[in-house]
């Protein structure tokens, strides 16, 4: 199976990164599901920035949209923030490999991207997966980051919040 990736990061409890899964024919659909709930004035849809209701609304449609999702977790474990977060990147493209993914679209952080790419040109090499092509994108250009950034809000808020993702959190790594 092919798939596109979106990822984002939250740095909530350590961190974890939360990848969504979609078969390149549910692309363009998700987009527009997701563009309906944009509101007048809104640039993109952001969980942290939502009224309860709204961040309900928006986890129904995801669930809707039957998207997969995993979450790659680090925790606290490690010294920094940034080696959390390149184990985490290395686990997400021994996942990408796993599902033949072809696309990787991960939410920019500017201070980042330098060491993301290099990182992932790395780390496809070694594990002989170099089909895998990624990017960085900020959320009002690629408004299918809002779906990562749903199931990372909700499973680090935990809770019930946590409970309304978990139908499409389809495995938790640890690294």
């Amino acid at each position: 199976m092919t798939a596109h990736f979106f990822l984002d990061e939250t740095k909530q409890r350590g961190c974890s990164l939360a990848v969504v899964s979609l078969a390149p024919t549910a692309v363009r659909p998700a987009r527009a599901a997701l563009r309906n709930l944009v509101l007048p004035g809104q640039r993109r849809l952001h969980m942290k920035s939502e009224r309860d209701s709204r961040r309900r609304l928006i986890v129904s449609a995801m669930v809707e949209l039957e998207v997969q999702a995993v979450v790659v977790d680090a925790g606290r474990r490690y010294g920094t923030d940034l080696e959390r977060r390149d184990r985490c990147l290395r686990a997400v493209v021994a996942h990408a490999k796993n599902n033949e993914a072809t696309t990787l679209v991960i939410e920019s952080d500017e201070t980042l991207i330098h060491h993301d790419r290099q990182l992932l040109y790395a780390e496809t090499r070694a594990q002989g997966y170099e089909r895998l092509r990624y990017e960085h994108r900020r959320p009002f250009e690629e408004l299918l980051l809002a779906l990562p950034d749903a199931v990372a809000w909700c499973w680090a808020k935990g809770g019930e919040s946590r409970r309304r993702v978990e139908s499409v959190v389809s495995d938790v790594i640890e690294v």
